[in-house]
């Protein structure tokens, strides 16, 4: 039955020799990596005046605050589209700010990296979900309550896409990234078009709230802790660059250059696209409070003239977007987390992939993390994002950071305006991420500030662990095992079938002592054990422990250690026979043995064997 819903929802499995066809065209390449950073244009210029215009309070100065703003974030990310570019040549096997830094910086700034990184993915999905009930709650007007399910729903969905491998989930969700491109467009050149040529003003008051007007008619002054958080709020918008340097080995070859490629057109779109919307807000000024539809959403009303087709075809493909802007996130935190797992900082198991060649326990532990912040803020994305900046910015600062020491070290041809570049970047996307820490403590960015640290504390142990089972268990050449005596015990609660099996099988092993041992309540137990002893001819000893308070590990456990005091060298095999039936009735048996199983596996010099009894059917059936 598990494995059925499993090929339903997952579909066959592909071979590993099948691994290349599995590979990303640019066309293709493009949503995967860009949704996460394009989404970001249907909200940043909202939270750069939620701050200004809510937070702040300084009314219609909002609006001539807005471009700037803009202008200097778009300046940003030309800067780091230009240092990631470099990232993508220079490590071309992937991995990100985290790769870079730890080839560069060491292995403490490559786990903040990398802590960083996953943190920021585990806050797309969040984050970008939320956006996307936010644009259906606009369109819609639905009651709050609605709104976790929802998101949890949502999450359910791109996870299973994500499972049934790269290339189908880029062909699902493809087409509406592409839609909102070109639904963005036409907002922003119909909009500044009637703007500039047709004399349309701003949003009427009359079709403000009640609450957003009256913040327009707020007057305080802007200082500059407040301009910096707007910044800082609208700097969100570079959320998600940082993932096609994490996925280059994703793309068709040559992988380098489509990834570069590809990052130059995300790039491009969202550097316009987000100014494009600013410059828009900036005219039509789109006040508005938490409760109100989004801004998108109130200048798509204005400029297509009401609620019509355009209208519904903007917030259905803002909605996709910002939903899809989560399969960003499942493309990069498998892959980074898969990395950072084979050189033993996460568990093993991060970097197994699964029947559809994509790491699906990351996948799997993503949803999972993220499901868990949906759910402690209500799915509210203006309370999630304070969290989101700063491990975007201190990945950023680290990547090019060490993208300057590479450059030192190298220095290959036309290295020093490279490292030029890098070096402002680093000192740019640092101080945005102190900007963030700063301005926003109190609001949430306290929390990244923990965890990260935390998590790097936690990667170090996970790191100290296997260092050491790799140490306990290396030995050097020629190293031969000693020869130990054998003990075989066989567990029986009764004579049957499975008891007999086992028998055998155990005599077959040969062992130097073999006996039988039964754990009984009373003399009645036992002597009814000894009678079917007898009777079956069973030519081995059986040896009975007294346990009056039905106890069946403890007993057991006891005798192996008495086991074990008469000789010092000896191994003990455990043999527990075991029915097993069909999987409806399979959960009435084996408990006593799967807990005493669980007990002996922390044993030393101790191995279990269990001999399975199948049994097709009852005679009930």
């Amino acid at each position: 039955m598990v494995s059925l819903a499993k090929r339903l929802l997952i579909g066959k499995p592909i071979a590993t020799s099948e691994e290349g066809h599995q590979r990303l065209r640019k066309r293709v390449a493009l949503p995967i990596f860009a949704s996460d950073a394009m989404s970001s244009t249907a909200y940043a210029t909202d939270e750069i005046l939620h701050v200004l215009v809510v937070v702040a309070g300084v009314g219609a100065v909002a609006f001539s605050r807005l471009v700037p703003l803009a202008i200097v974030v778009a300046v940003l990310l030309f800067i780091v589209i230009l240092s990631y570019r470099q990232t993508i040549h220079a490590y071309p096997s992937g991995g990100g700010a985290y790769v870079v830094a730890k080839e560069n910086l060491g292995a403490i700034p490559s786990l903040v990296a990398g802590a960083s990184l996953l943190t920021d993915y585990v806050l797309t999905v969040a984050v970008s979900v939320a956006g996307g009930v936010l644009a259906m709650q606009s369109a819609f007007d639905f009651d709050e309550s609605l709104r976790v399910p929802l998101c949890l729903g949502l999450v359910a969905i791109v996870t299973v896409a994500n499972l049934r491998g790269l290339r189908e989930s880029g062909a699902l969700f493809a087409p509406p990234t592409y839609l909102y491109i070109v639904m963005l467009g036409v907002l922003i050149v119909v909009g500044l078009y009637r703007v500039w040529f047709r004399d349309l003003g701003p949003i009427p008051a009359s079709q403000l709230s009640e609450e957003a007007r009256e913040l327009a008619s707020h007057t305080k002054t802007l200082g500059v802790f407040m301009l910096l958080r707007a910044f800082s709020s609208g700097a969100v918008a570079l959320s998600g660059v940082e993932a096609v340097s994490n996925g280059v080995q994703t793309f068709r070859k040559p992988e380098s250059r489509n990834a570069s490629m590809t990052l130059a057109m995300m790039g491009l779109v969202l550097g316009s696209g987000f100014l494009g919307i600013s410059i828009l807000a900036s005219k039509l000024k789109p006040f508005r409070d938490d409760a109100d539809p989004t801004g998108i959403a109130m200048m798509a009303e204005h400029v297509f003239g009401g609620k019509n087709v355009l209208f519904w075809i903007m917030q259905i493909s803002t909605f996709a977007i910002l939903v899809l802007a989560a399969n960003t996130a499942y493309a990069g935190f498998p892959s980074l987390s898969s990395i950072i797992a084979r050189d033993g900082y996460l568990p093993r198991q991060m970097s197994n992939k699964g029947d559809k060649l994509v790491f699906s326990n990351g996948i799997i532990f993503l949803a999972a993390m993220a499901a868990v912040l949906i759910i402690v803020f209500k799915g509210n994305i203006t309370a999630l994002i304070p969290l989101y900046a700063f491990g975007v910015f201190t990945g950023f600062t680290l990547s090019q950071a060490g993208m300057v020491m590479h450059h030192w070290r190298l220095r290959e041809p036309k290295w020093r305006p490279s490292l030029a570049i890098n070096a402002f970047g680093a000192v740019s996307t640092g101080a945005v991420a102190l900007i963030v820490v700063v301005t926003k403590f109190t609001t949430g960015a306290w929390i990244p500030a923990v965890v990260i640290p935390i998590m790097v504390v936690g990667f170090r142990a996970i790191w100290k662990h296997y260092q050491g089972v790799g140490s306990s268990v290396r030995v050097e050449p020629g190293y031969k095992p000693q020869r130990h005596t054998h003990t075989v015990v066989i567990l029986v609660g009764s004579v049957h079938r499975g008891v007999l099996d086992a028998v055998q099988y155990a005599r077959e092993l040969a062992p130097d002592r073999l006996i039988a041992v039964s754990v009984v309540t009373g003399p009645e137990e036992q002597e009814k054990l000894a009678k079917a002893w007898e009777r079956y001819e069973i030519p081995i000893p059986v040896h009975t422990l007294l346990s009056p308070y039905r106890e069946l590990t403890g007993p057991v456990l006891a005798y192996l250690d008495e086991l074990d005091a008469d000789t010092v060298d000896d191994i003990i095999t455990v043999i527990i026979p075991e029915f097993v039936t069909q999987w409806k009735t399979q959960w009435l048996h084996n408990q006593s043995a799967f807990a005493l199983k669980a007990r002996l596996l922390y044993r030393p010099n101790t191995v279990v064997t269990s001999v399975p009894v199948i049994v097709e059917s009852s005679p009930a059936e």
